[in-house]
């Protein structure tokens, strides 16, 4: 309802303005002392009448839900002709408009604009007493101005001629500073903002995308199912291309747990393959003709309009591109809130080698490079990345042909001088060294031919990866030796140097130790950088301390590692992948893991050693030949279980004796599993190695119950999802 308006000043005639008083024409200006919308604005009105007239004050709102909304009006009569006169009145606004929340007022209105008209019309002489009908549209003079409007909680409370209850007006005086916010929400969702190492591993971090809250943006998502505008970027550093046929980038893995759209791959060449799923079903797939370079920080940026497909790869200084596009005339299906997002490995695809970094996903633009806005932030661990490859990949080729020249070096040696001969059998390590390197090089890595020259490298290593990596073992057995002395911190300089030395050979628990060193300072000053450096290396290695480390860093949120469970869920993730590989191949004092509760006396007395009376019991009926005692005493002694040391050699023997003496047939089915696996065995008698096939084809196997032979064999056949094989389009 419009309010009425109060009058404050008596209409009193003012002097005839100088420009109106020659033409005498109606006109009417208004004066606004305070634009603000309250419930005290003043307004001046000044007007000139030519004939009898009607003045009429409207103000006009748009609000949250309608517009055009009258809140105020009034109007006057005057029959003072040719004689300018001005009039001021007090807008009165309802409460709603003017005043903040309360306990009388509920919702306070949310006002958008509010226009102040003002408008003469004129009225015959016979007709004064009858109703107006002319508005706005038909006037003899008009004027309007704009008014300014205050937020709702800007707004004063209102003085009430009424008084509450003490408990009510506590209660509300609880509430009555407290502001609600509408969160805002955008298409742009930052995926990754913090470094992240794959290993590639079928393991990555797994994301998933809701419906937006916002009711435009999600009208806006639904329309474009059957057209699909969106924009990915990546930032990417590469260590090796894929040893598969393709390992994964990022995909979307739909509801049927089959490939969506996108779905981008690396190829075992370097190349782009990018996969989209078409509205009629099937897939289509296209191949870039660049491939991206290895063993440098790059951003991927994916556009995708319709049929239309960018893909750019841009260098670190965001200068130098490759760019491609193709287009499609199929029509694609694109719903990012039915399944899950995938970045890097997955259980349907491996991950890339290397590391990733921010990730940014525009939901519903279709944006170029240059308006893409993902910048690479801690640009201190992007550096000291490229650095510590750029280093340690000279380390580690001179390593690993230090080693492979230093094998034939021996053998010649040996082959040439019997005392040589001798001397290796019965005495140390004698090598033949006819270094080729240079001087400039030798004194550049002077610590690491140091190390190179003072350590026992391996003589049995296969490639000179292998070598490479032997090396960095016996190095770091080296530095851990020294480092667990009584006086070890007193070396602690030197020990850190050997570890550097060993993590550029390409041993990740050096690079863990690290990282350890330099987050906590021992005996070094702390360098949280450096700690992350050597964590992500090491996890990017493989090495199941440091994913362990990372996923609980990530999972709390502590020591300067946000907390991001998807990224926590990642490296626990990759631990688990290797898990079960740890468990098939066993190796080194790898032991079997037990859950023993301190409060169960029976499995406590299950515990026991190689002279312990449960063991020397077992030992005892097993050379009796109970079949049963031979299969127990043989899983001790595989796995190292209740206390015994492991022994896979002497496991064998026991699993040997209980299947071909006895014929027991669990003890046939064991033994023919290590037979098969074939991982213990070494250079043991042929016989042995052809066994397996003779007890599978003539004895039969009784398979444990709940097991599955074809997985305790290695062999699985699971289910993948699928690539596009029908369409392969490159250009």
């Amino acid at each position: 309802m419009p309010a009425s308006g109060r009058e404050t000043l008596l209409t009193t005639p003012v002097a005839p303005q100088p420009e109106h008083d020659p033409f005498r024409d109606d006109y009417i200006h208004l004066d606004v002392l305070n634009r603000r919308v309250l419930n005290d604005t003043q307004v001046s009105v000044s007007y000139l009448c030519s004939k009898p007239c009607v003045v009429t004050l409207e103000a006009v709102a748009s609000l949250e839900f309608r517009t055009g909304v009258s809140v105020y009006k009034e109007s006057w009569e005057d029959d003072h002709l040719h004689s300018s006169r001005n009039r001021t009145v007090t807008l009165t606004f309802p409460s709603s408009m003017v005043f903040r929340d309360d306990y009388f007022i509920r919702r306070s209105l949310i006002v958008h604009t509010v226009i102040l008209y003002a408008w003469i019309t004129h009225r015959q002489e016979q007709l004064r007493h009858a109703k107006q009908r002319k508005g706005y549209l038909q006037a003899a003079a008009k004027d309007y101005t704009l008014l300014e409007t205050v937020p709702p909680f800007e707004r004063p409370y209102k003085e009430h001629k009424a008084c509450l209850k003490w408990s009510l007006e506590y209660v509300w005086k609880l509430q009555s500073n407290r502001i609600p916010q509408c969160l805002y929400e955008t298409d742009a969702v930052e995926i990754l903002s913090f470094p992240y190492a794959s290993s590639g591993e079928m393991a990555g971090i797994v994301k998933k995308f809701g419906k937006f809250k916002n009711r435009e943006l999600e009208t806006i998502r639904k329309r474009q199912i059957g057209y699909p505008i969106f924009t990915f970027s990546v930032w990417l550093y590469l260590l090796h291309y894929c040893k598969n046929p393709l390992c994964g980038l990022l995909y979307f893995i739909d509801s049927e747990e089959m490939y969506g759209t996108p779905a981008v791959f690396l190829t075992d060449e370097g190349y782009i393959h990018i996969q989209m799923h078409l509205a009629k079903g099937g897939d289509l797939a296209v191949k870039t003709s660049f491939s991206l370079p290895l063993k440098e920080w790059l951003r991927l940026d994916l556009s995708v309009n319709g049929g239309q497909i960018e893909i750019c790869s841009v260098e670190k200084n965001l200068n130098s591109r490759r760019h491609q596009s193709f287009t499609l005339r199929d029509d694609f299906f694109y719903d990012d809130t039915s399944g899950y997002f995938a970045l890097g490995g997955s259980s349907y695809a491996p991950g890339i080698e290397g590391y990733f970094g921010p990730v940014k996903y525009y939901r519903l633009n279709c944006l170029g490079t240059r308006k893409i806005a993902n910048l690479f932030y801690n640009k201190e661990i992007m550096g000291r990345i490229e650095r510590y490859y750029n280093k340690c990949g000279n380390s580690q080729s001179i390593a690993s042909e230090y080693g492979f020249r230093l094998r034939q070096e021996e053998g010649k040696c040996l082959h040439e001088n019997y005392y040589l001969e001798m001397n290796k059998k019965y005495g140390g390590n004698v090598k033949c060294r006819a270094s080729s390197w240079g001087k400039e090089l030798r004194d550049k890595y002077e610590e690491l031919f140091k190390e190179l020259r003072e350590t026992d490298l391996p003589g049995d290593s296969g490639s000179q990866k292998d070598a490479a990596l032997e090396t960095g073992r016996r190095i770091f057995e080296k530095a851990a030796r020294n480092l667990s002395r009584s006086d070890g911190l007193r070396y602690i300089n030197s020990s850190v140097l050997s570890l550097m030395d060993s993590s550029c050979c390409g041993f990740p628990r050096a690079s863990y130790v690290l990282a350890v060193i330099f987050e906590i300072g021992l005996g070094v000053p702390v360098d949280p950088n450096q700690g992350l450096l050597y964590s992500l290396i090491a996890a990017q290695g493989g090495d199941r301390l440091a994913l362990i480390s990372l996923g609980y860093k990530h999972y709390q949120g502590i020591n300067g590692y946000p907390r991001d469970l998807e990224m926590s869920y990642a490296y626990y993730s990759d631990v688990a992948v290797k898990t079960p590989r740890d468990h098939q191949h066993a190796e080194g004092d790898q032991a079997f893991v037990e859950v023993i509760r301190l409060e169960d006396d029976n499995l406590l007395k299950a515990q026991t050693k190689e002279n312990g009376d449960l063991f020397m019991w077992l030992k005892y009926e097993a050379t009796r030949g109970n079949a049963a005692a031979q299969q127990r005493l043989g899983q001790m002694l595989f796995w190292g279980q209740q206390g015994v040391e492991k022994n896979p050699e002497a496991a064998v023997e026991w699993y040997a004796k209980g299947a071909l003496e006895t014929e027991d047939p669990v003890s046939l089915y064991d033994f023919s599993i290590v037979l098969f696996k074939d991982t213990h065995l070494g250079a043991g008698p042929v016989k042995l190695r052809e066994e397996p096939i003779h007890l599978v084809s003539h004895r039969p196997l009784v398979v444990p119950s709940g097991a599955d032979g074809l997985e305790l064999l290695g062999l699985s056949f699971p289910c993948r999802a699928s690539l596009s094989e029908s369409w392969l389009l490159s250009n």
